[in-house]
Protein backbone atom coordinates (compact mmCIF):
# COMPACT_ATOMS: atom_id res chain seq x y z
CA UNK A 1 0.00 0.00 0.00
CA UNK A 2 1.47 3.37 -0.94
CA UNK A 3 1.81 6.31 1.49
CA UNK A 4 -1.25 8.13 0.10
CA UNK A 5 -3.51 5.10 0.45
CA UNK A 6 -2.08 4.39 3.89
CA UNK A 7 -2.74 7.98 4.97
CA UNK A 8 -6.32 7.87 3.65
CA UNK A 9 -6.97 4.59 5.45
CA UNK A 10 -5.79 6.10 8.74
CA UNK A 11 -7.80 9.33 8.48
CA UNK A 12 -11.15 8.09 7.22
CA UNK A 13 -13.36 6.07 9.59
CA UNK A 14 -15.03 3.01 8.14
CA UNK A 15 -18.73 2.23 8.63
CA UNK A 16 -19.37 -0.62 11.04
CA UNK A 17 -21.42 -2.71 8.61
CA UNK A 18 -19.17 -2.27 5.56
CA UNK A 19 -15.43 -2.25 6.30
CA UNK A 20 -14.63 -1.19 2.73
CA UNK A 21 -17.55 1.25 2.52
CA UNK A 22 -15.22 4.25 2.66
CA UNK A 23 -13.37 2.97 -0.41
CA UNK A 24 -16.61 2.61 -2.34
CA UNK A 25 -17.63 6.13 -1.29
CA UNK A 26 -14.30 7.55 -2.48
CA UNK A 27 -14.53 5.75 -5.83
CA UNK A 28 -18.13 6.96 -6.25
CA UNK A 29 -16.91 10.51 -5.55
CA UNK A 30 -14.30 10.24 -8.27
CA UNK A 31 -16.87 9.15 -10.85
CA UNK A 32 -19.45 11.73 -9.68
CA UNK A 33 -16.90 14.53 -10.04
CA UNK A 34 -15.40 13.43 -13.35
CA UNK A 35 -15.95 16.15 -15.92
CA UNK A 36 -17.26 18.78 -13.49
CA UNK A 37 -15.83 22.27 -13.82
CA UNK A 38 -12.72 22.71 -11.71
CA UNK A 39 -13.90 26.00 -10.22
CA UNK A 40 -15.55 25.60 -6.85
CA UNK A 41 -16.04 27.24 -3.48
CA UNK A 42 -13.65 24.81 -1.83
CA UNK A 43 -10.66 25.11 -4.15
CA UNK A 44 -10.56 27.72 -6.88
CA UNK A 45 -9.34 26.00 -10.00
CA UNK A 46 -6.91 23.48 -8.52
CA UNK A 47 -8.79 20.28 -9.23
CA UNK A 48 -12.17 18.94 -10.28
CA UNK A 49 -12.04 16.62 -7.26
CA UNK A 50 -11.67 19.42 -4.71
CA UNK A 51 -15.33 20.49 -4.18
CA UNK A 52 -16.20 17.51 -1.99
CA UNK A 53 -16.28 18.65 1.66
CA UNK A 54 -14.28 16.83 4.32
CA UNK A 55 -16.31 14.31 6.30
CA UNK A 56 -15.85 12.58 9.67
CA UNK A 57 -18.05 9.80 11.04
CA UNK A 58 -17.82 8.57 14.61
CA UNK A 59 -19.78 6.04 16.64
CA UNK A 60 -21.10 6.40 20.17
CA UNK A 61 -23.24 4.12 22.32
CA UNK A 62 -26.56 5.56 21.14
CA UNK A 63 -25.75 7.26 17.84
CA UNK A 64 -23.37 7.82 14.98
CA UNK A 65 -22.21 11.38 14.37
CA UNK A 66 -21.41 12.71 10.92
CA UNK A 67 -19.55 16.03 10.58
CA UNK A 68 -18.93 17.96 7.37
CA UNK A 69 -16.91 21.14 6.98
CA UNK A 70 -18.75 23.65 4.76
CA UNK A 71 -16.79 26.93 4.94
CA UNK A 72 -18.58 29.93 3.51
CA UNK A 73 -21.85 28.04 3.03
CA UNK A 74 -25.08 29.22 4.63
CA UNK A 75 -27.62 26.90 6.22
CA UNK A 76 -30.24 27.61 3.53
CA UNK A 77 -27.75 26.53 0.83
CA UNK A 78 -27.52 22.97 2.20
CA UNK A 79 -29.97 20.10 1.67
CA UNK A 80 -29.99 16.78 3.55
CA UNK A 81 -32.01 13.74 2.43
CA UNK A 82 -32.14 10.05 3.28
CA UNK A 83 -33.47 7.28 1.03
CA UNK A 84 -32.86 3.54 0.84
CA UNK A 85 -30.11 3.58 3.47
CA UNK A 86 -28.14 6.42 1.85
CA UNK A 87 -27.74 9.88 3.36
CA UNK A 88 -27.16 12.66 0.81
CA UNK A 89 -25.81 16.09 1.72
CA UNK A 90 -25.75 18.58 -1.14
CA UNK A 91 -25.62 22.29 -1.70
CA UNK A 92 -24.59 25.14 -3.91
CA UNK A 93 -23.13 28.53 -3.22
CA UNK A 94 -23.24 31.59 -5.43
CA UNK A 95 -21.48 34.72 -4.32
CA UNK A 96 -20.80 37.86 -6.30
CA UNK A 97 -18.93 40.97 -5.17
CA UNK A 98 -18.29 44.22 -6.97
CA UNK A 99 -15.86 46.86 -5.71
CA UNK A 100 -15.31 50.30 -7.22
CA UNK A 101 -12.40 52.32 -5.92
CA UNK A 102 -10.60 55.25 -7.60
CA UNK A 103 -11.44 54.22 -11.12
CA UNK A 104 -10.75 50.51 -10.63
CA UNK A 105 -13.52 48.00 -10.99
CA UNK A 106 -13.17 44.58 -9.42
CA UNK A 107 -15.85 41.97 -9.86
CA UNK A 108 -15.42 38.58 -8.21
CA UNK A 109 -17.65 35.56 -8.47
CA UNK A 110 -17.40 32.40 -6.42
CA UNK A 111 -19.70 29.52 -7.03
CA UNK A 112 -19.81 25.77 -6.87
CA UNK A 113 -21.87 22.85 -5.81
CA UNK A 114 -21.22 19.68 -3.91
CA UNK A 115 -22.93 16.40 -3.21
CA UNK A 116 -21.77 13.85 -0.68
CA UNK A 117 -23.45 10.47 -0.16
CA UNK A 118 -22.88 8.09 2.74
CA UNK A 119 -24.21 4.55 3.08
CA UNK A 120 -25.73 4.33 6.53
CA UNK A 121 -25.13 1.44 8.92
CA UNK A 122 -28.16 -0.86 9.10
CA UNK A 123 -28.93 0.05 12.72
CA UNK A 124 -29.61 3.76 12.03
CA UNK A 125 -33.18 4.97 12.64
CA UNK A 126 -33.84 7.19 9.57
CA UNK A 127 -36.89 8.83 11.16
CA UNK A 128 -34.81 10.15 14.09
CA UNK A 129 -31.95 11.78 12.14
CA UNK A 130 -31.25 15.39 13.20
CA UNK A 131 -28.88 18.04 11.88
CA UNK A 132 -27.27 21.19 13.27
CA UNK A 133 -25.34 23.84 11.34
CA UNK A 134 -22.97 26.07 13.29
CA UNK A 135 -20.00 28.22 12.16
CA UNK A 136 -19.58 26.40 8.84
CA UNK A 137 -19.76 22.91 10.33
CA UNK A 138 -22.72 20.62 9.67
CA UNK A 139 -23.24 17.96 12.34
CA UNK A 140 -25.72 15.16 11.69
CA UNK A 141 -26.83 12.88 14.53
CA UNK A 142 -27.76 9.39 13.34
CA UNK A 143 -29.49 7.67 16.29
CA UNK A 144 -29.21 3.92 16.53
CA UNK A 145 -32.43 1.91 16.30
CA UNK A 146 -32.72 -0.29 19.39
CA UNK A 147 -34.98 -2.73 17.50
CA UNK A 148 -32.60 -3.23 14.54
CA UNK A 149 -31.26 -6.52 15.93
CA UNK A 150 -34.79 -7.85 16.50
CA UNK A 151 -35.64 -7.35 12.81
CA UNK A 152 -32.71 -9.50 11.68
CA UNK A 153 -33.55 -13.16 11.22
CA UNK A 154 -32.00 -16.28 9.83
CA UNK A 155 -33.60 -17.60 6.63
CA UNK A 156 -33.97 -21.38 6.50
CA UNK A 157 -33.11 -23.15 3.24
CA UNK A 158 -35.58 -25.73 2.08
CA UNK A 159 -34.58 -28.83 0.19
CA UNK A 160 -36.18 -28.91 -3.19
Amino acid sequence: MNDLASSAAKTRPTPVEAPLGWLRTEIDRLFDDFGRPARSIFNFGASALAPIPALDMSEGDKEYRLTLELPGIKEDEVEIAVAEGVLTVSGEKREEEEHKDKGYLISERRYGGFRRQVSLPTDVDPAAIKAEFKKGVLTIALPKDADAGARARKIPISQG
